[in-house]
């Protein structure tokens, strides 16, 4: 048998712990020395306490876990479960460093105050486009990751669906948005997925085609993963307020994916459009 202390070593947990699953009956020594009171365990326990440990990772309290452990949870269930905790936790650590990177973006943006470059900004018209698209709801700018995870996947479907259709893609794609409440205080917006398609005849394919209106635009190419289009769109809101414009409300950016390479977001480029409301005799520019 194996003292308290070579058992906790062996098993990577403190004496302090095993102590507390005894005093809670979660884990009995196998023997206790009735003079010294010392307590002692087989190696056959380390798989109880395998199983304790392995559910309490999985978030159970110690109570639960007393009561799966009794009702001798199979090993293949265990697996099953640990599986699954697993894929929730690699989700929370890629949304925990889309977070920590997004906090990275605004500090530089922070360290930059005052010294704003509307260089790059400029103001386009910009004439009436025909599309082909789906269209999605999502949660709004406050939930930055359910515009992704909605709209996204609408560009390959669509892109599938018009090769079906015959329709040949005349440009970049591009996404718009559209305010989409749906109760008091709701901040839901439709996201709408797109490819321009020119003068095509389109039948009855499984998608909306819609032409865009022309618009005047202050306009800015972004550099980076979208999740961080802020920074373009800080600078594209200072040049319009210096310009003494105002965009078209609710100030939702049109924007043009102009070269995304998968699995490279930090090489993405695209052109946020700001539609203008009241452009008066502004200056064109290319």
């Amino acid at each position: 048998m194996l003292s308290i202390g070579d058992f906790a070593g062996l098993s990577r947990v403190s004496v302090r712990m095993l102590r507390h699953y005894d005093a809670i009956g979660l884990l009995r020594p196998a023997h206790v020395d009735p003079h010294s009171g010392y307590r002692y365990y087989t190696a056959e326990q380390l798989r109880r306490l395998n199983r304790i440990l392995a559910l309490k990772d999985l978030g159970f309290s110690l109570q639960q876990v007393q009561v799966m452990i009794e009702e001798k949870v199979d090993t293949g269930e265990l697996r099953g479960m640990l599986r699954l905790r697993r894929a929730e936790l690699a989700e929370q650590v890629e949304r925990d460093n889309a977070r920590l990177a997004l906090v990275d973006a605004r500090l530089r943006m922070i360290e930059t105050e005052g010294h704003m470059n509307t260089g790059d900004v400029l103001f386009k018209r910009i004439p009436a486009l025909r599309v082909a698209e789906l269209s999605t709801t999502a949660l709004g700018y406050d939930h930055p990751t359910s515009i992704t995870e909605n709209l996204s996947p609408l560009f390959p479907r669509l892109a599938e669906l018009l090769e079906q259709a015959g329709v040949a893609i005349t440009g970049s794609s591009l996404a718009y948005y559209r305010p989409a409440p749906t109760g008091p205080g709701d901040e839901t917006i439709t996201a709408h997925a797109a490819f321009p398609i020119g003068d095509a005849e389109v039948g009855t394919a499984g998608f909306d085609v819609v032409v865009l209106p022309p618009i005047d635009a202050a306009t800015s190419v972004h550099e980076g993963p979208m999740s961080e289009a802020f920074r373009t769109g800080e600078r594209i809101a200072t040049w319009i307020e210096d310009n003494g414009l105002r965009p078209v409300p609710p100030g939702f950016a049109r924007e043009v994916y102009l070269h995304c390479p998968d699995g490279e977001l930090d090489k993405w480029l695209t052109e946020m459009q700001v539609p203008l409301d009241g452009t008066g005799n502004a200056t064109e520019k290319s």
